[in-house]
């Protein structure tokens, strides 16, 4: 695959997220993209192992380029979704409180403005275990969920979903829209980035979108990214990293039009695009704004870039230094959180069970296996409250604030927090 994708490449420092020269194809302009960074070879992050297994694990290089036309911001490298999405996909979006209000207010507000006709239709790309459609069910509005990974499918069916297994295309939407007719709003959340093959995906938004009807899209924000120093969203299943630049650009090719964009917290900061058909609706005051804000931070300059992967590899070293400084010291430290985007910041950073004792996570299909790569054993969270810790990592940094407050007896025990987005802190 890497020579399929890369033409050239120079590496100018190894061991570390270099800086390299190379040239591909952008997926969305066949432009040329400029790799900017490389956190070298990493496994599938939600491949968690079996404890006995012996097969080989399977690996990638993670590197990120930017298209010089577009700038649409994009892995080098493309993992076959079969790999990534398939019927023991683990992770489930009701996991966490916070996320659960996120969706059912968002799913309110379909009700209310969107799908207020007769016989409204919604579509949802990628609905997991129904965390947003369940709402809609409830209120008996039609609606449809296209979910590839058949055990997460399977939890939104029990909660009365109506779902189709499979991954959305054109040739998906042809089938839905000779079975359910057109949609009032198609919305993914947390998968558009996760699709590389992007222009079969918008095809058949706009063979399945209704006239006036919206595509909705949230999706970890780039502009966050580089504000936060936050690497670890970049794994696996995250291809594109947009900005309404790079969005606008995109939706522009399939006669679509970039309409509102609202900058959400949740995840570590992300950004929710509506798209119309092109002069079906006006566009928003927010598009003109973020537009500008992203012009003024030169979010796709090189030295921007090559700023970001600078303070990304000095995190590195810092985290690296303190937790072997712990080891030496005799200190017990876990980790808190087997999410997909540890295995970045553990198979980089080279952190092993040697210094993280275990990981406690919530997940049952997590639990009893260890981390991909890293070989971490992942423990039910009945193990960490049963335990006193001098120090825990927190890898779900992006619930920090739900988390702290569920789990005040690692302070109140003498314990402390490790955390490293946006720097490396302890307390």
């Amino acid at each position: 695959m890497r020579d399929t994708f890369l033409s050239h490449v120079r590496v100018f420092e190894k061991g570390t997220i270099t800086v390299m020269e190379s040239t591909t194809t952008c997926r969305i302009c066949s432009s040329r993209v400029r790799e900017f960074v490389d956190f070298g070879e990493q496994p599938l992050s939600d491949a968690f192992r079996d404890p006995a297994a012996t097969d080989e694990e399977y690996f990638f290089r993670l590197a990120v380029g930017v298209c010089e036309e577009c700038t649409m911001v994009q892995l080098m490298e493309e993992v076959p979704r079969e790999r990534m999405f398939h019927e023991d996909y683990p992770y489930l979006s009701s996991g966490s409180s916070v996320m659960r209000a996120h969706f059912s207010g968002l799913a309110r507000r379909f009700l209310d403005t969107e799908l207020t006709g007769d016989d409204p239709f919604i579509v949802e790309l990628g609905c997991n275990d129904g965390i947003m459609l369940g709402t809609v069910a409830e209120a008996g509005v039609r609606h449809l969920g296209v979910e590839p990974s058949g055990g997460v499918a399977d939890r939104a069916a029990a909660k009365g979903v109506r779902v189709r297994k499979d991954f959305f295309e054109a040739g998906t939407a042809a089938s839905v829209l000779a079975e359910d007719g057109r949609a009032d709003v198609i919305y993914a959340a947390n998968t558009l980035c996760h699709i590389p093959y992007i222009g079969s995906v918008l095809e058949g938004v706009d063979a399945l979108l209704a006239e006036n009807g919206v595509f909705v899209f949230e999706d970890p924000y780039w502009a966050e990214i580089v504000r936060r120093n936050s690497f670890d969203q970049i794994y696996d299943e995250h291809f594109y990293f947009f900005t309404a630049h790079s969005v606008q650009a995109m939706a522009s090719r399939y006669g679509l039009e970039l309409v509102d964009v609202e900058l959400l917290p949740v995840h570590g900061g992300e950004a929710r695009y509506t798209l119309a058909r092109a002069g079906s609706r006006p566009v928003g005051a927010s598009v003109t704004r973020t537009l500008r804000a992203e012009q003024e931070s030169r979010l796709t300059d090189e030295a921007t870039l090559t700023g970001f992967a600078t303070r990304v590899r000095a995190i590195r070293d810092d985290l690296l230094e303190l937790l072997q400084g712990l080891a030496k010291e005799g200190r017990k430290v876990v980790g808190y959180g087997a999410t997909a985007k540890s295995a970045t910041v553990l198979n980089y950073c080279g952190i092993g069970p040697d210094l993280i004792e275990y990981i406690a996570d919530t997940t049952p299909a997590k639990q009893g296996r260890l981390t991909p790569g890293s070989h971490i054993p992942v423990v039910p969270h009945e193990r960490f409250a049963a335990d006193r810790p001098d120090h825990v990592l927190l890898l779900a940094w992006n619930h920090a604030e739900e988390i702290m407050a569920n789990e005040r007896g690692v302070r109140e025990s003498g314990g402390a927090w490790i955390q490293y987005v946006p720097r490396v802190e302890v307390g």
